[in-house]
């Protein structure tokens, strides 16, 4: 349901007959805020305030303040600083650890800066009202080029001859290579980042687009095939191309397995892009050493960062990125634009955008 499908009116309606204090709205996804806070103070939380990333800058604190009236953003420093600011906070930008959360005690909406919440999601967290808003689709446009790539790559034998050739100096022809055009690729997740890549696949490449996914939602234009997660098992067999981009919870870890690889093609190929639990990695690493499928890319493992010991290390015909992939100056511009969208929301009373179902983890 998006912000188009529901007017403001029907949920102005709905509080009418409630006191005249802040409210939430909360119905499939979407929350509203009425009436509108009559002041925002905004905190920052940090991993690691060593963390250069976790820094806002100050053009960015203005973006932020300019959003409403009477809008104070905190950057906080350190540890200290945070426990000293966090106790007026209503809004939180960043991942409030359990411990740190009976502290923000005026907390109402918690925008996390990440993609996937299954980290952070505590049972005190999904109990209370607080909103949480996350950063789905975001990241993207990155990844998805970084699909590509990686199926490039193994297709083409640029990780398996050429760039090991140019290390040594050497110059081999290799004719043994794979042509990707108007073959299919089957998608798991059909949120932001299987989207985007179903898109660069279809209309770059015309592959024939299958995806499951378990929200309700409008098939796109570029996808041939969109169903149930129930059809999954169904769709394996069908795909050169299989890829995992769903969020991570209790029914999609380690969704990718054994029973999924030896179903797969021999010439086929996985590609693991949204997070490492999908993947049982014990089950991979002999569908590559012994042949049941033909490579694969990786983004994201479990864990992370990958031991240098991990069998993974060994596998012929892998490529792997460090969970690098949604990376890019143009990423930093269009979370600063979400943010800021969703505090002129938050100040005015309009539905937030990104809005999780903390019960079911995305």
């Amino acid at each position: 349901m998006n912000d188009q499908s529901l007017s403001r009116r029907f949920f102005l309606s709905a509080a009418a007959a409630a006191p005249a204090v802040p409210a939430l709205i909360a119905s499939d996804r979407i929350a509203i805020f009425d009436p509108p806070p009559d002041r925002i103070r905004i905190v920052t939380v940090s991993t690691s305030y060593a963390a250069p990333a976790a820094v806002f800058t100050p053009e960015e604190v203005k973006q932020m303040q300019a959003q409403g009236k009477n809008v104070e953003m905190t950057v906080t420093t350190s540890q200290d600083h945070l426990l000293q600011v966090l106790p007026e906070a209503d809004v939180v930008f960043g991942a409030l650890t359990r411990d740190l959360f009976p502290i923000a005690k005026k907390l109402r909406w918690q925008q996390h800066t990440e993609a996937g919440v299954d980290t952070i999601l505590f049972p005190e967290l999904v109990k209370s009202p607080v909103v949480l808003t996350n950063m789905a689709r975001m990241f993207a446009p990155g990844i998805s080029e970084t699909a590509i790539s990686m199926l490039l790559a193994l297709t083409r034998g640029l990780n398996k001859f050429y760039i090991p050739q140019f290390a040594k100096r050497q110059f081999h022809a290799e004719r043994n290579l794979v042509e990707v055009d108007g073959l299919t690729m089957g998608i798991v997740g059909m949120g932001g980042i299987g989207q985007a890549v179903a898109m660069r696949a279809h209309y770059g490449f015309d592959m024939r687009i299958l995806a499951t996914d378990a929200k309700p939602m409008v098939k796109p234009l570029f996808v041939d095939t969109l169903r149930e997660p129930g059809w999954f098992m169904e769709m394996v067999p069908q795909v050169d191309i299989l890829v995992g981009a769903a969020p991570l919870t209790k029914d999609t870890r380690h969704m990718f397995n054994e029973k999924v690889f030896r179903s797969m093609k021999k010439t086929s190929y996985f590609l693991g892009l949204s997070r490492g639990g999908l993947t049982d990695q014990t089950a991979l690493v002999p569908a590559l050493k012994e042949g049941w499928i033909a490579g694969a890319g990786l983004d994201v493992t479990d864990p992370e960062p990958l031991p240098s010991d991990n069998p993974l290390w060994d596998c012929p015909n892998l490529v792997m990125t460090c969970h690098t992939a949604g990376f890019s100056p143009q990423r930093r511009v269009r979370q600063m634009g979400l943010i800021a969208e969703n505090v002129r929301r938050y100040a005015n009373g309009l539905p937030l955008l990104n809005v999780v179902d903390k019960n079911v983890g995305y």
